[in-house]
């Protein structure tokens, strides 16, 4: 790993010293960017699938925009290896305004999911750039503490964005939720582009080749098994189905680490807990809001107040984390991640009853989900710091990337799958509620096989 302080240059003392200071603010700015981001569309997504139509869509604004982050992840890792990660974040941030262009003027649904997929081209360079500069610009000591700062970005996020979004939809307009954001990527770029640019080329360069094709096939083998999925055709959808795995599966493992299907231990363990901890929380909270608003009849803006518990104990977990890591020198990674696998299933298993059970009281969810984030955040930081631990020098941006695409390879399909079986459900006259239902249990059995895989991670 690239080490920071260097000879001439004092030791680093913290993440806010002046050696660090203009990076973290950077990196700071731009998560808190993406978490609005992530915060608003998910709340307000019932409120534009009402006003556009297109429910059969309503799983799409969510795998598009991930589908479409897998392939720019992969690319803006290998070009960060070669070159350094201003290039590719600053492509990012400008797909991702492109994106909130978009989607905010949509005439459709279809297009509005046309611009959730360019929000996603540049969410994936975003997110990967993070890792890196966190890689590449932090010494061993100051990424846990870094990684839990990035986590307190969303605190304001969480508090401000679901409500802000269901007031403005309720009140005046969805769009101006996506349009209002606009201005955050643009100063972002300004603040984070000069410190990255100062960390310049990996010293050691040994990037992956033949990445970007698997990355394509991946996509598009995926995006055909959804529309299968989806389709709500019988004759059509088994063959896309077909098809799409044949294509996605090959695709998958040249990206991954070899093991990953087995979860062997340590990297492959650390990219297959990656993925299966996204499933099982995003799968179930992408129909949160949608349960609420229309099982429990619930308004947009308080059907976002689930996003904002877990939100919250996500960063409360994240500092959690970073404290007990400190304090067993992260001997202990592997329980704290099955530890949050356990809290997931609980927080799956009792928001589900708090949205889908009208005889338990509908504020079940919201605590229940809140303590599905605290799963969250002892998990998912410490399982991105097994990772790095494992990172060779100089391909810390295939890492990255490779990370990201589990991740986002995750939270589509989950989309996908939820989406489907609630337009299934709808086109077979029994309402969202029994596809809704199949969203909770499908992200419960990933919450299972997660925490079979969290004893086979390694420090």
């Amino acid at each position: 790993m690239t080490a920071t302080a260097t000879a001439g240059q004092p030791a680093a003392r913290g993440v806010l010293d002046s050696v660090h200071r203009p990076m973290t603010v950077g990196l700071l700015l731009i998560v808190s960017t993406v978490a609005f981001e992530a915060m608003a569309v998910a709340t307000a997504l019932p409120a534009i699938t009402a006003d556009l139509g297109g429910l059969r869509l309503y799983g799409w604004a969510f795998s598009a925009f991930m589908l479409a982050s897998l392939v720019t992840a992969v690319v803006a890792g290998g070009t960060a290896d070669r070159r350094g990660p201003a290039l590719p974040l600053a492509a990012g941030m400008t797909l991702f305004a492109a994106g909130l262009l978009l989607a905010g003027f949509a005439p459709s649904m279809l297009v509005f999911v046309g611009g959730r997929a360019l929000q996603g081209a540049g969410g994936g360079a975003i997110s990967g750039m993070a890792y890196v500069a966190i890689s590449r610009g932090y010494p061993e000591q100051l990424r846990a503490r870094m990684l839990a700062l990035l986590s307190s970005a969303w605190v304001l996020p969480a508090l401000v964005g679901p409500a802000a979004a269901g007031v403005v939809s309720e009140h005046l307009t969805w769009r101006l939720v996506l349009l209002g954001l606009l201005p955050l990527p643009l100063l972002a770029a300004v603040l984070v582009l000069p410190p990255l640019r100062r960390l310049g080329r990996p010293q050691a360069v040994a990037p992956a080749a033949g990445r970007v094709r698997p990355a394509l096939l991946l996509s598009a083998g995926t995006a055909l098994a959804l529309a299968g999925v989806a389709g709500g055709s019988w004759w059509l959808g088994p063959p896309l189905m077909v098809a799409g795995v044949a294509l996605a599966v090959p695709a998958f493992l040249r990206l991954m680490p070899a093991g990953i299907a087995t979860a062997r231990a340590g990297l492959p363990a650390g990219m297959a807990a990656r993925g299966l901890l996204t499933f099982a929380f995003f799968g179930a909270e992408a129909f949160v809001p949608l349960g609420l608003t229309e099982m429990r009849g619930l308004s947009t803006a308080l059907a976002g107040v689930p996003l904002t518990a877990s939100a919250l104990t996500w960063t409360a977990g994240s500092w959690l984390q970073e404290r007990l890591d400190r304090r067993d020198g992260g001997h202990r990674r592997a329980w704290r991640v099955a530890v949050g696998f356990a809290l997931i299933l609980a927080g799956v298993a009792l928001t589900a009853a708090g949205v889908l059970v009208g005889a338990i009281t509908v504020w079940l969810a919201p605590a229940a989900w809140a303590v599905a984030g605290l799963g969250m955040g002892l998990a998912y930081s410490t399982i991105t710091l097994l990772v790095m631990g494992h990172s060779p020098a100089g391909q810390e941006g295939a890492i990255a990337s490779s990370l990201q695409v589990t991740e986002q390879l995750a939270f589509a399909v989950s989309a996908g799958l939820g989406g489907g079986a609630v337009s299934l459900a709808v086109a077979l006259g029994h309402g969202e509620g029994p596809g809704i239902a199949a969203a909770f249990v499908v992200a419960g059995f990933a919450g299972l096989l997660g925490l079979s895989v969290a004893r086979r991670l390694q420090p």
